[in-house]
């Protein structure tokens, strides 16, 4: 199907030499001898692209932009004049217009602009389609009451430019209420730049966020560019804010405010436009009491406070979200979609899931990939989610098979490590808060045991 392209001129020949001539390049042509008969047109006939005369009778070119645009502003215009002028070109480029030819028109010209016109409209269409499928991607799924009231306060912040936190429990979803919020946002074209406060060491975090020049410090053998100036004109996601350092927290203030820093090493200052929204497990009340948060960087990004709600707060999405995790686990792994038996959904629903919702995707990508069956019994579910089903015995004999100390501490220690790993779904920071030692340690621990 060839583009069709709407010739509007109020002179004959114009209509009849340029539609000829393009619907020798293999256009489809239509037109129209003022702005009236165009806007019919358009609504009738939905032309790919629009060629618009400014002088004409009736509502002249600008008009009749303005018209299209109100109606159908996914249709490229481009204008063309014989009384062009920089200051018509600048107001036809505000209210809409993709380009600006003059008369007499250069076929090559007009060509060259309709293919550039079109192209921009391809990728238009497929930025929409990706937004689209990035949204449906990071929608929050259930119809619970918890889950419609969260809807709902993202619908509402979502258009709005200010800061939000967002508290909840690891696994409940913050993460993905961050990028929908984004998505749903006049900053949605723009970029979406993630940082996890807890995952990256206190001495890196200031590096991270601002950036280094070369040779800032001894291990920065090139220039990076920190995530807040990634972020400009999009969204900052602070994950685990509370993880912060009190010294970077001093610093993330005023630049916050500001919305200007300087990289590491550097001193010339870099101006930013970030929408900044921060998530937190913990509850910052009590470490601002304690004194590991400031007040002031709380104030400065609650502005709107949203609270995801733990899974166990929206048992009756359960069998929604269990149902959407198996069929994408089966495309993943090219397997026949698996489904849970009444029993079995009936114990996961019964479960209280501290890991909440990843937890729950985990544990049933771990069932689709170990089991061989199309449906999932409640004896096929290992404890703790099905509480009669029996432990594994500890491997004792392993356990007292070494000749000193020594050698027991360590294996004990190994299978200790394992058990509550695989309780925590492999979670290296939730394991180590579980056995109370630091993340660090476990890292090396879990490397020395080849995990």
């Amino acid at each position: 199907m060839f583009p069709s392209v709407l010739i509007v001129d109020d002179e004959p020949s114009i209509l009849q030499s340029l539609g000829g001539l393009l619907s020798d390049e293999g256009f489809e042509i239509l037109t129209a001898s003022n702005g009236y008969e165009a806007l019919k047109l358009i609504e009738t006939a939905s032309p790919d692209i629009v060629l618009l005369d400014i002088w004409m009778p009736g509502i002249d070119g600008i008009e009749t932009l303005k018209e299209i645009k109100a109606a159908s502003p996914h249709i490229p215009v481009v204008i063309i004049t014989g009384h062009g002028t920089i200051e018509t070109a600048v107001n036809a480029t505000k209210i809409g217009a993709f380009d600006f030819i003059e008369k007499p028109l250069s076929i090559d010209k007009v060509i060259v602009a309709i293919h550039n016109a079109l192209n921009f409209r391809r990728l238009e269409e497929e930025n929409r389609y990706l937004k689209k499928k990035t949204l449906k991607k990071s929608s929050i799924d259930g119809a619970s009451p918890a889950v419609v009231a969260l809807k709902q306060q993202i619908a509402r912040a979502a258009p709005a430019d200010a800061w939000i936190l967002i508290s909840g429990e690891n696994g409940a979803g913050k993460e993905m209420v961050a990028r929908t919020i984004h998505t749903l946002s006049p900053r949605g074209e723009h970029p979406f730049v993630d940082i996890n406060c807890a995952a990256i060491p206190e001495t890196h975090l200031e590096s991270e966020l601002f950036g280094h020049e070369k040779g800032a410090f001894k291990a920065a053998t090139t220039k990076s560019i920190g995530k807040i100036e990634l972020a400009n004109k999009g969204t900052l996601f602070l994950d685990e804010i509370s993880n912060m350092a009190p010294a970077t927290q001093a610093k993330l203030v005023r630049v916050l405010q500001e919305q200007k820093f300087q990289r590491l090493g550097s001193s010339r200052t870099v101006s930013v436009n970030v929408r900044v929204i921060a998530a937190t497990h913990k509850d910052l009340a009590l470490e601002i009491r304690e004194g590991r948060f400031r007040q002031d960087l709380f104030f400065l990004l609650n502005v709107i406070p949203i609270e995801v709600p733990s899974l166990r707060d929206r048992r009756e999405d359960i069998p929604v979200l269990a149902a959407i995790f198996l069929e994408q686990h089966a495309r993943q792994n090219n397997t026949e979609p698996r489904r849970l038996s009444k029993e079995a959904l009936a114990l996961l629903c019964d479960y209280t899931w501290p890991g909440n919702v990843r937890e729950l995707k985990n544990l049933l990508e771990r069932l689709t990939i170990m089991l061989h069956k199309s449906t999932i019994e409640a004896d096929d579910l290992p404890r703790p989610y099905n509480p009669d089903k029996n432990t594994p015995a500890l491997p004792v004999a392993e356990l007292f098979s070494p000749t000193d100390l020594k050698q027991a501490r360590t294996r004990f220690e190994e299978a200790y490590i394992r058990f509550i790993l695989q309780q925590n779904d492999a979670d290296i920071i939730r394991t180590a808060q579980a056995i109370g030692v630091d993340k660090g340690y476990l890292r090396r621990k879990m490397k020395k045991m080849k995990l």
